[in-house]
């Protein structure tokens, strides 16, 4: 990726921080207060209150500042960033261990298994944390914070369709007014308490450690929430490159939040009876009503950037073939990176509503936030170490001491954590494991199918080399959709097999998804010309691109193909699961396989192919 210019910057930045730093920006609403919430948190006393802001600020510091937003986001796979990307960049290292390949495939899965536990947190805790702003204006609205909370929420998701394109140039500006009230308050409550910033002495949060690891360890899963949203740094490093976050972070959101932390531990230091809502209690009493507009408005941005990222991932997982092919609409003439992807919005919509009517509140909600977000960072580090201990580059040795730490550290969060398991953390592993099930068992599907298309006998093989002389041909061009480079489509077998005719122009064509984010045109199309005239066209794509057709005939053009779109007939087939072997206890697996693959979109709704152009054939394929 080409570093961004310096005119460019600045618009960048703040673009930035209307859509990376949503999540991680709004955890004050509830983070702190969570330390000391009951009957599980630490009881509140003035001791107390140093280790937990000495905790924060180090650990923000570690894990944020230093780990992803200094080392991680050099890390990029061909400018991108993300689970998947480093998945994919140290894949391409270990390709010849098969042991270790099938390892870290599982990790990685897994790790985009638990996002979608954190994208179905996310807009309700965040949504739910502002909109109980108002109780803390007038007690008695309490039973209004749940309908109001459903409302937002279902509007937010309707508007998906849409897109943010129109309203995107309206997160920056929010995102910084935020981050700017947030400091005051903050700076404000300091200076009444100026002793709370001895808090950033780390030997009060090392002290702790050693004299009461019992209550470390219950300070740690409310600490750890102050880093949700951390992966979010690294997931978009595609969309706006490593210098805008990293000025972004440093320049304007890591100081805000520490000083609105510490305002926080300083009212409750003068104020105990403040902890049952720190954040709002900050603002002066004519303040707290735009406050909580204000707060909902930036977790509307930070739920929004959430959705959007589930539509990323499953975007990748799709070309990646840990899903199958989904309907996918572009909200944006300009930004490839805005999808919109009907069915996981709605899916997600309804088990947001549920989460929300479940768990009623913000600090329900808190114990099965921390399990997805840490197995997330933690299974980070593990991929990222792979990556440097695979990696030729002796330099990078140098970072092993420095991500033990980090991984010692996501793995005493990871711990304290899964502690809460009883107490609602079972909800984002139960999502884990129906996702983990899902992308694995369409993976495996995948790779037996084509195994058995490598059996199949050799004239199904053959490298364009079929005798078609006596065989009729038909006027204009033909193009046979197939899934792997090697062989012949069904479809055209079927089709010689039935109509007994080959076109002029016969194409055989071959989408591959390659494990980078993006194709440079001029290695996009491969062309190979067989001796009957047959020829086959290969296409390759990004995980992150959208497939699109005619712009590789266009591009074919150059190596000599020339087809007319119009007069083209494209064919391709649909298969359909046939079991031929014992169920067994995973025999419902298979079914589940083929019922996505029958609910998976047509090859010609995915490839946007002309409609009056297209021939379906059915093909049975045995598992």
């Amino acid at each position: 990726m080409t570093a961004p210019s310096s005119q460019r910057l600045p618009p960048l930045v703040l673009a930035a921080l209307g859509v990376v730093f949503g999540d991680i920006g709004t955890s004050p609403l509830y983070a702190f207060k969570e330390a000391f919430a009951q009957p599980h948190g630490l009881p509140l006393t003035a001791e107390k209150i140093f280790p937990v802001l000495s905790m924060i600020f180090w650990a923000v510091t570690i894990i944020v500042s230093l780990k992803y937003v200094t080392v991680m986001l050099r890390f990029d796979h061909r400018g991108e960033g993300g689970v998947l990307a480093l998945l994919s960049n140290v894949l391409a290292m270990v390709r010849d261990k098969p042991r270790l390949t099938w390892a870290i495939s599982v990790l990685g899965i897994f790790a985009a298994s638990l996002f979608y536990g954190d994208a179905i947190i996310t807009p309700a805790i965040s949504v739910l944390s502002a909109v109980e702003g108002i109780t803390v204006i007038e007690p008695a609205l309490e039973r209004i914070v749940v309908p109001t909370a459903l409302v937002i929420l279902v509007g937010l998701f309707f508007l998906q369709r849409s897109g943010t394109a129109k309203v995107g140039a309206l997160f920056g500006p929010v995102m910084v007014l935020w981050f700017a009230v947030m400091a005051i308050l903050g700076v404000v409550s300091i200076v009444r308490s100026p002793e709370v910033l001895g808090a950033l002495d780390p030997r009060h949060a090392l002290a702790f450690a050693f004299e009461h690891p019992d209550w470390t360890f219950i300070a740690l899963s409310a600490v750890f929430l102050t880093m949700t949203g951390a992966e979010a740094l690294y997931a978009d490093l595609g969309h706006f490159g490593a210098k805008p976050i990293r000025i972004g972070w440093f320049a304007l959101v890591f100081p805000c939040l520490m000083l609105n932390y510490l305002g926080q531990g300083a009212l409750v230091l003068r104020d105990p009876e403040a902890v049952r809502n720190p954040f709002f209690l900050l603002a002066p009493e004519p303040l707290r009503v735009p406050m909580v507009v204000l707060a909902t408005l930036a977790t509307v941005i930070a739920s929004q950037a959430t959705i959007s990222g589930a539509f990323s991932v499953t975007q990748q997982a799709s070309r990646l073939n840990l899903l199958p092919r989904l309907k996918v609409l572009y909200t944006s003439d300009v930004s490839r990176g805005q999808v919109y992807i009907p069915v996981v919005n709605w899916l997600l919509l309804v088990a947001v509503l549920l989460l929300v009517l479940g768990f009623q509140s913000s600090s329900a909600l808190a114990a099965a936030y921390g399990i997805a977000v840490s197995g997330d960072l933690m299974i980070g580090s593990v991929l990222l170490t792979a990556t440097v201990l695979v990696s030729p580059a002796r330099r990078l040795k140098l970072l092993l001491p420095l991500l033990a730490v980090f991984l010692a550290l996501e793995i005493a969060f990871f711990s304290a954590n899964i502690s809460k398991v009883a107490e609602g953390g079972w909800f984002p592993l139960a999502v884990a494991a129906v996702m983990f099930t899902v992308l694995t068992t369409w993976r495996r599907g995948i790779e037996i199918m084509r195994g058995r298309k490598e059996a199949l006998p050799r004239v199904a093989r053959d490298e364009l080399n079929l005798d078609l002389s006596d065989i009729p041909r038909v006027p204009g061009a033909a193009v046979f959709f197939s899934s792997t480079r090697v062989g012949y489509p069904g479809s055209f077998l079927h089709n010689l097999k039935h109509n007994k005719v080959v076109h002029e122009q016969t194409v055989f064509m071959t989408v591959e998804f390659d494990d980078v984010p993006r194709v440079p045109d001029d290695e996009r199309v491969e062309l190979q010309r067989g001796n009957s005239g047959v020829m086959r066209l290969v296409a390759h794509f990004g995980f992150r691109e959208d497939p699109d057709v005619q712009k590789v005939l266009r591009l074919a053009r150059r190596k000599g193909l020339e087809l007319d779109v119009d007069d083209t007939s494209f064919f391709t087939s649909k298969p359909v699961i046939v079991s031929v072997s014992r169920r067994g206890p995973f025999g419902w697996r298979r079914s589940l396989f083929g019922w996505m693959m029958q609910n998976s979109p047509s090859a010609a709704n995915y490839f946007r192919l002309p409609p009056n152009r297209v021939i379906e054939l059915g093909s049975q394929v045995a598992i």
